[in-house]
């Protein structure tokens, strides 16, 4: 794979670290946890999003774009992540953020990662639950070519093959991290959702044939919808990358028994689950995605789904930024 044949911008800070999380190894007594901190990646406070807009945004710019519009949920990692991107590179940045959860909290809807966006400069424009968002953005970009602009929409969680390219690369590193180390990974663990992480992981891994499966707990969809988009997804990376081999169905592995009641609704367990790594190892989770990923990740190795495996690597998608947006979820007695 000869990534350097596809236009990119280097702002991201790569590689991250890949560390070991002693505490939380000795409190389940299983194997060995690892935790990639793609958390580190810069931009705003970093985030999974940051490997893939390096790609986005240089294809933006390409193109002759001066507008970038995309969308994502209320408190979206991604979406703060574009703004900065675009903040950076002149771009000037129109987000659609949908209510999917109902939350009227005012933290919800106007902190967090909202809160950044307005600071880094982009326009927000709230939608209702529901909205076919794909039709929202390319009505907004019509808009603005009428009015003599020329708008690049991004899609929600940078998630296409272009994107996507920059969780190949993050394969790639992961890899030669461990090579560099002596390190022997079982498994890989991250949180799954609009499947570009895990795409360009599955197809970057597949390429490199070196035998790691990768197990993405879901966050949002339904085990088979979640797989469908994944193994879609890493098929047309591979396409894209002109790779010889493309994913089967067995090379993608998720787990959606720890969505609880949906996207952006924290369970008892993810709330557990973030008290608990920064507890013990003083990392933040975020309570969309990475905390669903640990408390799943968790509980499995408590019902003995992992015996067989010394070392597991946990990526750490980002997103802690969002947490004051649901500061309500640690607001009880003790």
């Amino acid at each position: 794979m000869h990534l350097a044949r596809f236009p990119r911008l280097r702002f991201a800070h790569l590689p991250t670290p890949l560390e070991r999380l002693d505490r939380l190894t000795e409190h389940l007594g299983g194997p060995t946890i690892w935790i990639k901190r793609d958390d580190c990646t810069g931009l705003a406070g970093g985030g999974n999003k940051t490997r893939k807009l390096e790609f986005l945004i240089a294809d933006a710019l390409d193109r002759g774009a001066d507008t970038v519009i995309t969308q994502g949920a209320t408190q979206s990692n991604h979406t703060r992540q574009t703004a900065a991107a675009c903040a950076r590179f002149r771009l000037a940045c129109h987000i659609l953020l949908e209510d999917r959860t109902g939350f009227e909290d005012r933290d919800y809807r106007e902190n967090g990662n909202v809160l950044l966006e307005r600071l880094t400069g982009a326009t927000i424009e709230h939608v209702a639950g529901g909205t076919d968002m794909n039709r929202a953005m390319e009505q907004r970009a019509e808009q603005l070519r009428a009015d003599g602009r020329t708008p690049c929409i991004i899609p929600g969680g940078g998630s296409n093959p272009i994107g996507a390219l920059g969780y190949v690369n993050a394969a790639m590193e992961l890899v030669q991290q461990a090579n560099d180390a002596g390190l022997v990974i079982d498994r890989i663990v991250h949180a799954t959702g609009s499947a570009g992480t895990q795409a360009g992981l599955v197809a970057g891994l597949v390429a490199l044939d070196c035998g790691i499966p990768t197990l993405g707990i879901g966050v949002r969809a339904p085990e088979a919808v979640q797989h469908a988009n994944v193994l879609a997804l890493a098929r047309a990376t591979a396409e894209h990358l002109n790779v010889a081999r493309a994913a089967t169905a067995e090379d993608v592995q998720v787990d959606c028994g720890y969505i609880g009641d949906g996207y952006g609704l924290p369970t008892e367990a993810s709330r557990a689950a973030i008290e608990q790594i920064a507890r013990l190892e003083g990392i933040l989770l975020d309570p969309v995605y990475s905390a669903k990923a640990m408390a799943g990740l968790i509980d499995r190795i408590r019902r003995g789904l992992h015996t067989e495996e010394r070392n597991i690597v946990f990526i750490h998608t980002g997103g802690a930024q969002a947490l004051p947006g649901y500061r309500w979820m640690f607001d009880r007695p003790g």
